[in-house]
């Protein structure tokens, strides 16, 4: 793994330095979209709407388009500009059960790693926290954008999972919610209570459950590679912009020569002599005056 941020956890009037990682990683098989016929890759340009020219990447700003469609534009100078009071600091801010946090408010979970000089600390607050059961609910930045987030102990290590604002989390609104709702028999609910426990388990073991889509996907891939069902899609050649300067040279001395040779041969034949008068410049016109 490799760090993606530094910054440190702040615990009252302890700060603890520390490198976050993170914690999960798409496993799904990556796939490009290509030319079916040729396997050559598709590629998309940035492009202006309205003036219709690819746009360098370090000319693209971002806006907030207004519900008439006007834009407003926000530089990255503008964004820098912006206070965040928690950047580079994981800030404690309260101690809870884990159980009073509603998964749903859950969105990304990363590894703390001490730096060198905190490991003390660090176990400090680690042990702590796993002795008294609950977690930490802490305010951080990361990449420009401020949230919630919980701190808790897993594997002996730190984990901090960064939490959905309220206001993110949509509230159902379903029309069956504001209906009468149906009858239900004591006999149904038992026997819906009786499937539950034939498939209850004392404890979560994720390890015995499978991909089974990936999986089939990588053996089609890998039997496609075996029977060499493999496409090589020709090498893009771009125009040089540079010139060989030895050829270039060589090809305008031998233009030259081509060029004095034709020359000395027409005038060998006398068919480059012109008359006196065609040699001749004609005289220049005289402009009448300017009227006063």
């Amino acid at each position: 793994m490799r760090a993606m941020w530094k910054g440190s956890v702040s615990f009252g009037l302890v700060s603890i330095p520390i490198q976050m990682y993170a914690a999960t990683e798409n496993k799904n098989v990556s796939l490009r979209q290509v030319h079916e016929a040729d396997g050559g890759r598709i590629q998309y340009k940035r492009f202006c709407t309205i003036d219709g020219q690819e746009v360098p990447y370090a000319e693209i700003a971002k806006g907030y388009e207004l519900p008439d469609g006007e834009m407003v534009v926000i530089t990255d100078a503008e964004m820098a500009e912006l206070p965040l009071s928690s950047q580079r600091t994981i800030d404690v801010l309260e101690f809870v059960p884990l159980e009073s946090i509603d998964p749903i408010q859950y969105d990304r979970t990363y590894y703390l790693e001490p730096q060198k000089n905190a490991v003390k600390p660090y176990i400090v607050l680690r042990d702590a926290l796993h002795k008294s059961s609950q977690v930490a609910i802490a305010k951080v930045a990361v990449r420009q954008r401020e949230s919630m987030a919980v701190l808790r102990v897993h594997a002996d290590v730190m984990v901090m999972t960064t939490m959905l604002w309220p206001d993110e989390v949509r509230e159902p609104d379903f029309p069956f919610l504001r209906d009468d709702p149906p009858q239900i028999r004591p006999q149904e609910l038992t026997m819906a209570g009786s499937l539950i426990e034939s498939l209850a388990e004392p404890v979560f073991e994720p390890e015995k459950y499978h991909d089974h889509y990936r999986e089939a996907l990588e053996e089609m891939i890998e039997a496609k590679v075996a029977g060499e069902e493999t496409t090589k899609p020709a090498a893009v050649t771009a125009k040089a912009d540079v010139v060989d300067l030895m050829a270039a040279l060589q090809a305008s001395v031998d233009a030259a020569k081509k060029s004095r040779g034709a020359r000395s041969t027409s005038e060998e034949s006398g068919e480059d002599e012109e008359p006196a008068a065609a040699k001749k410049k004609p005289a220049a016109r005289k402009r009448a005056p300017k009227p006063a």
